[in-house]
């Protein structure tokens, strides 16, 4: 039993560090987003950086030969490319046009209760009530910086903002699930594939109506979405959903809001107020709280393959 425990302990823990290298990753992913969008389609930034990433992917299947998933798989990856290939990049472009990064940031911050609930659904996970209380703290005060900051009130483009946070939920608990079959960087790389045939159109419809001018910090912010934000960023990120579970792991998201405003100050000049720092304060002391809350843990054999 004690082996079993401290074989618990030590996924866990891989699993937490993986997922915040994950984190880091996407916390640029609206700021580089709303570089984008300054003089780029959203329809081309949102898919046109999973066609991009679909072919990193591609390269890297054949080149490692990498077995095609089961039947059952599909399925499940078909759901993996709906939420993070599809939903959260194509509904978080729309919104970059409208508010700022810092502001997106916020209302993204309810994604880890969202992924929470999501890993109950699709990944079996049974988190504790102590649990679930800390999540609700944490959403609770990032919901309250969001109305805080916008006098009382949320704007029009928080509506795509909630789409990609149901999205991109749906997307971390089912891979996070099939990463423990699969790996995580194929989880990701098998669902931009599958997706890719379906972006071509759209991606191409786009670009012949408004092109491809843009400047250079367009440019790096294309790129930096299609090669981390939609591929290498994964690859961390499902593995340590495997290996710490979804829900316990998906709680480092509380703290991308933060480190997204941190990157938004440096690269968009955007402002970090004192409540912003208090805000990121309480985040974290919840984050640290959380990081003993009980979830039913995963199979030993499921930890092991995942490793």
């Amino acid at each position: 039993m004690k082996k079993n425990s401290s074989v618990e302990t030590s996924a866990g823990t891989k699993g937490l560090w993986y997922g915040l290298v994950g984190v880091v990753s996407f916390s640029l992913s609206l700021p580089a987003t709303r570089l984008a969008v300054a003089d780029l389609d959203p329809v081309v930034v949102g898919l046109g950086r999973a066609l991009v990433a679909a072919l990193l992917a591609a390269g890297l299947l054949l080149v490692t030969r990498t077995p095609r998933p089961s039947r059952s798989q599909l399925r499940g990856l078909l759901l993996v490319a709906l939420g993070v290939v599809v939903g959260f990049p194509l509904l978080s472009a729309w919104a970059m046009q409208r508010v700022p990064a810092a502001h997106g940031a916020i209302v993204i911050g309810v994604l880890p209760l969202a992924t929470a609930l999501a890993s109950v659904m699709r990944a079996g996970e049974r988190p504790s009530g102590r649990f679930w209380v800390l999540s609700l703290m944490g959403a609770a005060v990032v919901v309250g910086y969001v109305l805080a900051d916008g006098g009382g009130q949320l704007q029009a483009a928080d509506a795509w903002l909630l789409g990609a946070v149901a999205a991109a939920a749906l997307g971390y608990a089912e891979g996070g699930r099939l990463a423990r079959e699969l790996g995580g960087w194929q989880v990701i790389c098998w669902a931009l594939v599958l997706a890719a045939p379906v972006l071509v159109f759209p991606v191409a419809q786009a670009v012949r109506a408004h092109g491809l001018h843009a400047g250079p910090m367009a440019w790096a912010g294309f790129a930096y979405v299609s090669m981390v934000s939609m591929f290498l960023g994964f690859f961390a990120w499902y593995h340590g959903l495997a290996l710490g579970g979804v829900a316990r792991v998906g709680q480092l998201q509380l703290l991308q809001p933060f480190l997204t405003i941190l990157a938004s100050a440096a690269l968009l000049g955007e402002t970090i107020s004192g409540r912003t720092l208090l805000a990121a304060g309480l985040v974290i002391l919840i984050v640290a709280m959380g990081r003993r809350a009980a979830v039913s843990p995963v199979a030993q054999s499921v930890l092991a393959k995942a490793k």
